[in-house]
């Protein structure tokens, strides 16, 4: 089962155990879903705020 995670710190921390990151874009919001071996995490920010985690982050790219 999917978990929401509101908070961009948690989410980087995340993201170091994250096997891949999926990325869906839509007209004004942007919804990242980390894949870790157990669990499937969701966050959902704006555009910019996107683009600025996703160049912080380590784990593989995958754009939907």
């Amino acid at each position: 089962m999917p978990r929401e995670i509101f908070d961009e710190e948690k989410f980087l921390e995340l993201a170091e155990f994250a096997v891949h990151c999926r990325v869906k874009r839509t007209k004004d919001t942007v919804k990242l879903k980390l894949r870790t071996k157990k669990t499937l995490f969701t966050l959902k920010t704006s555009p910019d705020s996107a683009e600025n985690l996703l160049r912080q982050i380590t784990c593989e790219v995958i754009e939907l």
